[in-house]
């Protein structure tokens, strides 16, 4: 089994900071990637920010200049900067990993199971 652990979400105000982590546990050959996805309310669950196991990182346009994405050297931990929230941010953030499994030819998608963050005006 694999299992992504997220944490440090919580209410901040607008215009602060607030710092997600992600961590991968389990059977796990090795982690091809991380990210996070988001859901807003009534919204489709859309990418934030990914980041390869080669360092090669990539932010949706409202996440340029605002939010930083980070690996620890062996791509089992995420972390996610999130600086000058805004009440638009508030959603639910998910932690995902591309991950390949020992005795597994391929890797998998998998998903955390939330951590909602909230930002008051």
């Amino acid at each position: 089994q694999v299992h992504l652990a997220e944490s440090g979400g919580g209410l901040v105000r607008a215009g602060e900071s607030l710092n997600v982590s992600c961590v991968g546990t389990g059977n796990i050959f090795r982690i091809n990637s991380m990210g996070w996805y988001r859901q807003l309310p009534g919204k489709q669950r859309e990418m934030v920010a990914t980041i390869t196991r080669y360092g090669d990182t990539s932010y949706a346009d409202f996440a340029k200049g605002r939010f930083t994405i980070s690996g620890d050297n062996v791509m089992t931990t995420v972390h996610l900067e999130m600086n000058g929230l805004q009440p638009a941010d508030s959603a639910v953030y998910y932690c995902t990993a591309a991950i390949k499994r020992y005795g597994q030819p391929i890797s998998t998608d998998y998903y955390g199971q939330g951590i909602q963050v909230t930002v008051s005006s």
